[in-house]
């Protein structure tokens, strides 16, 4: 029998393949980026505040909506809701992992040197400024060199995106334990399930444009430049391919946390859950019909843009249907109201603006109004703050326990809720009106008298008061990890799906014994039948596991390397070629190395897991 090979500190965190280790990591360093995107937009905010305002240039404010959209779409929010995918995911289908856990670990080193690489590009002076939607011809300027580090950095990031969308499908498919059938699986693992599917098809287009722009910038290809015959809309088609089911892909598991948390804490079993599951699916489809919408004024004539705008409008039923649902779960349930319900619950209402707003944009001929104006910035931070982040923020508090094994404060919650909540529809809501009154978006500053400057100044309070909130958060984390006081299992006591059949912490294993699923919210099912632990599937024995590796940092740190000599190399072809050989040879050599040495894991004995078993038994946590 192989012995494990395990490290100690920070090298155990650079070389696990633990999901719950690598979620975590996500977790935090999606936070870490959601800080950065988060004063970057107050700086925009406090640009904004008052007319003729000269807080910072015009070019540095396009830098900083840059980053900002770029930061929090690719490096915030997604990253985050990894780190829940990986955390509870396996933990929800009773599986002892994901399916490939060094590609898992692969990912996210990938991701996290993406995003370092690109806000590196501040200390270099040459942050993107052609908005996070890098339109030709804005990005493919010679001068415009931050665009560099946004193609590079978003291409190393997308590589592991890509990959944990596939990790995530295999194991769905795959690694269910006894009995959990798929309309047995709870709707979080069906939303992870969707968005990794749209995953897989939503960001090759990227990759290519990508690819496309890195060409047109290195190498002088041609493929947006008309005078050379290429086309500026090929972009547009490629990122909006991309671009429009990248909403979903981080609205839908965003879904699937309130579809976790409203039962639970309404203590009903979630109303019309086949019904849920199907539109969730039919959002997905849909969702890669409609990304023509943001380019009905670029011209492609009225038969494409009905064709686009009967699509989008379509979406609206099946979200429809979700709104119902969580409504008619809540008719009757016996509510208790704590951070997580009350980020779900004020949800509805939030997400529903940006909902209604969403169908008033997909109305082609209204939307040559709207276009290009502060209405479109509402709209959008109505559906990725008001659903998205909500959904964030919802499922810390209520997934924490289960992850570090303390509570975060509900007291400090209930004061970040509220500064959040109210500060969320303070910036938002009044750039509705700005927008109405023709304020454009993307501009850094505008003339007094136009009925803008009472709407900016709100808006710009509103931002502080998230600012707040967003420290009390900050606040409540570290307040925990400080606390000795340790959760039980099934620390909210209403948990019905099998994350929280755990001890706490979780063992590396996962699961003892492989449970065995008797129908949706099983855990549910057994506490009603009185049951105090869930059913298994099998008898202890040893348990095999994946070993650490230091393989995917090296890998990820190389391509890191090399992309920052083919940035360098514009400028000093010496250095810049060296890094370039340097970084792909580690890259390489990696990759050997993980095809060359054998590496067939470990197993727990089973004498140590009947030990623990015993232990936690004594303990009454199982």
């Amino acid at each position: 029998m192989q012995q494990s090979r395990k490290y100690n500190g920070i090298m155990d965190w650079i070389t696990t393949v633990d999901h719950k280790k690598i979620g975590i990591l996500y977790l935090f360093s999606g936070i870490f980026f959601l800080l950065l995107g988060g004063i970057e937009a107050l700086l925009i905010r406090w640009q904004l505040v008052k007319p003729m305002n000269d807080f910072v240039s015009g070019e540095t404010f396009n830098q900083l909506i840059t980053m900002h959209g770029t930061t929090m779409i690719f490096l915030a929010a997604m990253p985050m809701l990894f780190g829940f995918m990986n955390a509870v995911t396996p933990l929800q289908i009773g599986a002892r992992d994901v399916a490939f856990p060094f590609i898992n670990s692969l990912g996210f080193w990938l991701f996290f040197f993406g995003g370092v690489m690109l806000n590196l590009s501040w200390f270099f002076g040459a942050a993107p400024n052609a908005g996070w939607t890098a339109y030709a011809p804005l990005s493919t300027q010679p001068e415009a060199t931050g665009v560099d580090f946004y193609a590079l950095g978003l291409q190393i990031s997308g590589f592991g995106s890509l990959m944990a969308g596939i990790n995530f499908l295999v194991t769905i498919l795959n690694m269910r334990a006894p009995g959990m059938k798929l309309m047995r699986m709870p709707l979080f693992t069906w939303t992870t399930f969707v968005a990794s599917a749209l995953i897989v098809f939503a960001f090759p287009p990227l990759t290519v444009g990508l690819f496309m722009l890195m060409f047109e910038r290195l190498f002088g290809a041609a493929y947006f430049d008309p005078a050379l015959g290429g086309n500026v809309v090929i972009w547009e088609h490629l990122f909006w391919i991309f671009g429009h089911p990248e909403v979903y892909i981080l609205i839908l598991p965003a879904f699937g946390i309130f579809s976790e948390i409203i039962p639970t804490f309404a203590r009903k079993r979630l109303f019309g859950y086949t019904t849920m599951v199907f539109a969730t699916m039919l959002i997905g489809f849909l969702g890669f019909m409609v990304w023509v919408h943001h380019m009905f004024t670029v011209g492609l004539g009225p038969v494409a843009n009905s064709i686009f705008a009967v699509a989008t409008m379509a979406i609206a039923v099946p979200t429809g249907v979700k709104i119902f649902n969580w409504l008619f779960t809540l008719w009757g349930g016996q509510i208790k109201f704590n951070v997580a319900m009350l980020y779900s619950v004020a949800f509805i209402p939030s997400f529903l603006v940006g909902g209604m707003t969403g169908v008033m944009l997909s109305v082609a001929p209204a939307d040559y109004q709207y276009h290009d104006s502060y209405f479109v910035v509402a709209h959008f931070h109505y559906v990725i703050v008001g659903g998205v982040v909500y959904g964030l923020f919802a499922g810390l508090y209520y997934w924490f326990p289960l992850m570090f094994g303390k509570a975060l404060s509900e007291k400090l919650g209930y004061w970040q809720f509220w500064l959040f909540f109210i500060g969320f529809h303070l910036t938002f809501f009044p750039q509705h009106f700005l927008g109405l009154f023709g304020m454009p978006r993307r501009v850094f500053t505008y003339l007094g008298g136009q009925g803008w400057d009472t709407l900016n100044l709100l808006s710009t309070i509103g931002a502080f008061f998230m600012g707040v909130s967003t420290i009390i958060l900050l606040i409540a984390v570290v307040k925990a990890f400080l606390s000795k006081e340790r959760v039980k299992p099934d620390h909210w006591e209403d948990g019905r799906t099998l994350e929280w059949t755990l001890p706490v912490p979780t063992p590396e294993y996962n699961f003892a014994q492989t449970p065995l699923v008797k129908g949706l919210d099983t855990f549910w099912l057994e506490k009603m039948a009185g049951n105090k632990r869930v059913s298994v599937a099998e008898e202890v024995s040893d348990i095999h596991m994946p070993n650490n590796s230091l393989i995917p940092f090296f890998m990820s740190l190389g391509l890191f390397i090399a992309g920052l000599g083919a940035i360098f190399q514009m400028d000093n072809t010496v250095v810049g070629w060296s890094l370039i050989g340097f970084g792909l040879a580690m890259t390489f050599v990696s990759m050997f190395l993980r095809s060359w040495i054998d590496d067939h894991g470990y197993y727990i004995p089973k004498s140590q897991v009947e030990a623990d078993l015993k232990a936690i038994r004594e303990k009454g946590e199982q």
